[in-house]
């Protein structure tokens, strides 16, 4: 108390510091990877590809997974589609027909790390030249498809893939990310019927009619449902091996006339090759690029996704009107989540005055009590700096919660000051006896709390956050202690002697 001033200058120097440490320094996360033994790995061919080309790829994959007997447990494969959603954080991939996913289930954490390095290795090799494949383990947390994610909008198709390229070739600098690419970017033949329309009216068809029977053929069509107990199967009908599995024989498919006899194909219209584009990505009904990118194990994809926008601000700063750059992936979903805290923090903020006035019916207290609040965050930046551990959803839950438990804090000894006023205590001796009087209670409940969150720190998920209370209960609370008697003295001008 009688060097006041030196003990609020120096609380908020550190209070300064710990803001800018939590800014720089802290590691930033959204949610860690689950302790699930699934990997998960998926595979694309380009755009076009056929299911058969796909299934090729995705079993010679499997062939080599199924060496790591040591390490693997089983796996699952599909073909054309993504997994059922098993795991609440998993977002299935929409059928495609150049997409397949394996489920690999490993024999623990250890082992599926270690089989995620060695098939990136694998990988980063050229073991798939013909594809892309991705391996990753289960995330907590909403679905995040791709950690890292930039997405270009403007009014040219051609421009928006140009200048995405650019933003990809600037990310593939970073060593930290894994096979920046394009969600869409090349075209793929497709064959095209034009039609002769007087020889389709002279045989009594029309083009949705043929299209039909090709549908058919092609595709298949379903004649009837099987069912069994509670599930259903449909019976699909479809040519069998023939000139539906060549392309350069389409022209000789049998198409049937009304009066019963068939025509190839080729009679009634000329086939060609053309090109389209077989992939459009939107976003409210937006055409958009999206420019993907993984992460190396270890690295946090809010620190890489920022650091990689800072850098890039040469290619997106000044572009153009009707042209925009914008982030997604895992930044997008942290911003999302924050954003749904910060909905209800008025509300709470006003209760929690409402309550502290009624309590302390003193403006003076309440904006102490307030002062105190924020402390919390120095144990907070010292726990996670110290024990290596990121910042994410949950741990700004428990810088949040932080706040009311110092708030606590400064209530027990700002009532205590008051109530020793009330007995006719000098000021300054009011403030030392309450101190003094309520410190063994107050670290008590601080050291009860920071033990009971030790078993929290070796869980994946909630482990960040016990961190956060444990350093912010211990310092928060002894900074308190020194802090608001202090900062009574200057507000009041108590006088020490």
């Amino acid at each position: 108390m009688r060097h006041r001033w030196t003990v609020i200058v120096l609380t908020v120097l550190v209070f300064a510091a710990s803001v800018v440490a939590m800014k720089t320094v802290v590691v930033k996360q959204f949610f860690p990877s689950s302790n699930r033994p699934e990997l998960m790995v998926d595979i694309w061919l380009p755009q076009g590809s056929s299911i058969e080309a796909t299934r090729k790829v995705a079993e010679r994959l499997q062939r080599e997974l199924e060496q790591e007997k040591e390490l693997v447990r089983s796996m699952s494969l599909y073909v054309g589609q993504g997994a059922p959603r098993f795991f609440l954080a998993l977002n299935p991939e929409q059928p495609n027909p150049s997409y397949a996913s394996l489920v690999v289930v490993t024999k623990g954490l250890e082992a599926r790390e270690a089989l995620q390095r060695k098939l990136q290795a694998r990988i980063d090799a050229g073991a798939f030249p013909e594809a892309r494949v991705r391996v990753q383990p289960l995330m907590f947390g909403p679905p995040v498809p791709w950690p890292v994610v930039f997405r270009v909008y403007g009014p040219d198709t051609q421009g928006m893939i140009e200048l995405a390229r650019r933003i990809r070739d600037r990310m593939m600098r970073y060593p930290q990310l894994i096979d920046p690419h394009l969600s869409w970017q090349f075209r793929a033949p497709v064959l095209h019927i034009r039609w002769d329309a007087d020889r389709l009216s002279a045989l009594g068809l029309t083009p949705a009619q043929v299209a039909e029977q090709l549908r058919g053929q092609l595709n298949g069509a379903v004649a009837g449902v099987v069912r069994e107990d509670i599930r259903s199967t449909a019976l699909r009908l479809r040519a069998g091996a023939g000139p539906h599995t060549d392309p350069a024989r389409l022209g000789s498919l049998p198409i049937r006339l009304p009066d019963g006899t068939t025509v190839p194909l080729a009679h009634l219209g000329r086939l060609t090759v053309d090109e389209a584009w077989p992939y459009v990505e939107r976003r409210n009904r937006v055409r958009m690029v999206s420019v993907y990118a993984e992460v190396r194990p270890g690295v946090q994809p809010p620190d890489i996704t920022m650091k990689v926008w800072r850098d890039m601000q040469d290619l997106v700063g000044d572009l153009p009107p009707g042209w925009r750059v914008e982030i997604g992936g895992s930044v997008e979903e942290s911003s999302k989540a924050q954003d749904s805290i910060k909905v209800g923090m008025p509300l709470m903020i006003l209760i929690a005055t409402f309550l502290i006035m009624l309590y302390l019916r003193s403006f003076s207290g309440l904006i102490m009590t307030l002062l105190t609040a924020p402390l919390g965050l120095i144990g907070a930046v010292v726990a996670l700096v110290g024990f290596q551990q990121p910042y994410g959803f949950v741990a700004n839950l428990g810088v949040i919660a932080l706040g009311g438990i110092l708030m606590r804090n400064t209530l027990i000894l700002v009532a205590q000051i008051n109530d020793n006023l009330r007995q006719g205590m000098a000021p300054a001796e009011a403030v030392i006896e309450a101190t003094t009087l309520r410190a063994r209670p107050v670290l008590l409940t601080a050291a009860a709390a920071a033990l009971a969150f030790i078993p929290l720190t070796t869980s994946i998920f909630w482990g960040p956050m016990a961190y956060v209370l444990i350093g912010g209960v211990v310092v928060g609370t002894l900074i308190t202690l020194f802090f608001l008697p202090a900062l009574y003295a200057a507000w009041y001008r108590v006088k020490t002697g």
